[in-house]
């Protein structure tokens, strides 16, 4: 299945790179005219920009909210495994379906810029939210401290008793009208897909379009949670002796993580990011699916580069371009995978 469906599909892609061929008429060999044009192509250019940024960018943070929620997932306390099918459920929902419940979420009037303008109006009642968690909670912990127990800043009993006090508080000074929301101040009505703004505005090299900002949040909340499963096997196959060991020495919790458990999942990063790179690289399916919704500029990818050549709306096919563009994107993960294997391997000093 393999040399069927990669092997021959490789080699007969590769081939194709080398000609002008419509899928109607016989391949006529141009040699390396396709790879020239790519370069050319200012089209090209910015799905390279887009797909290394959206890679960078997704990877990062997918890494870091998997582990996160990881770590969390993996407390022993009761209902644990429902959070868990909770957590895990963007991953098994549909992509289509996703990407279309976003692209509603993400207009003018959706529910994103409703909960923005939401936040605007109410920064008062926010501020002293906040600054009375963080009160209460300093008078939890440094009462304890006086008393010489040993207490955590992040005791979870203190931090939700923490947030029940001040959500009761911060309720009666709204009701009483001490604290009150801001007025005159207009609606948020940013547009989020259908437009060819880019934060930082005009920075045309590392700016990010507001509608590839989109589907980074997107892919980064629907593929967190299959890594999150990785890592959550990997801290329980940490043995317990090390914990101990670490508990005995008087390390803190923040370096257990780092000395312990950060090493033990090194292997575990490394196919976390691995397969991250990959996908992101290749992503394709929901830039698709958003089509029209936003500006094929702000959002086109090296994979639906490939795509839009293939199989153009008005136009003959472009196989040779399509293919081409389909030869670079494969050498270039495997250029990149390649790359963070060695950074990886002598960064943590382990053979992987």
């Amino acid at each position: 299945m393999l040399i069927v469906f990669f092997g021959y599909a490789f080699i007969r892609c590769f081939y194709f790179s080398f000609t002008e061929y419509d899928l109607f008429s016989p391949p006529r060999w141009v040699g390396f005219k396709n790879y020239l044009n790519l370069v050319k192509d200012f089209q090209f250019g910015l799905a390279l920009k887009n797909s290394l940024q959206f890679a960078v960018i997704v990877t990062s943070l997918q890494t870091i909210l998997a582990l996160l929620l990881a770590v969390i997932l993996n407390q022993k306390i009761k209902g644990i495994r429902f959070f868990r099918a909770v957590y895990y459920m963007p991953s098994i929902t549909s992509s289509a379906v996703v990407t279309l419940i976003f692209m509603w979420l993400f207009q003018k009037k959706g529910l994103i810029n409703y909960l923005l303008t939401l936040a605007k109006t109410g920064y008062r009642i926010i501020a002293v939210f906040f600054g009375l968690f963080v009160l209460c909670q300093a008078f939890l912990v440094i009462g304890e401290k006086i008393k010489k127990r040993p207490v955590s800043l992040f005791e979870p009993s203190f931090l939700f008793l923490s947030v029940v006090v001040s959500f009761m508080a911060t309720f009666i000074l709204v009701k009483t009208g001490i604290v009150t929301m801001a007025e005159g101040i207009p609606p948020v009505e940013t547009v989020w897909l259908n437009t060819k703004k880019m934060w930082p505005q005009n920075n045309r090299i590392f700016g990010i379009s507001y509608p590839l900002g989109s589907i980074m949040l997107l892919n980064t909340w629907t593929t967190a949670p299959t890594f999150m499963l990785l890592y959550l096997a990997g801290l329980q196959d940490i043995p317990k002796e090390l914990y101990e060991a670490a508990a005995v020495d008087g390390a803190t919790k923040f370096k257990t993580f780092w000395y312990v458990v950060r090493p033990q999942l090194s292997n575990i990063t490394f196919l976390v990011v691995t397969m991250g790179l990959i996908s992101t690289l290749q992503m394709f399916d929901q830039v698709a699916i958003i089509g029209d919704q936003a500006p094929l500029d702000s959002v086109i990818t090296l994979a639906y580069y490939v795509y839009i050549n293939a199989f153009p709306s008005s136009v003959s096919p472009k196989i040779g371009m399509a293919s081409a563009a389909a030869v670079f994107l494969g050498f270039l993960t495997l250029l990149i995978v390649l790359i963070q294997k060695k950074v990886v391997r002598e960064g943590e000093g382990v053979e992987l």
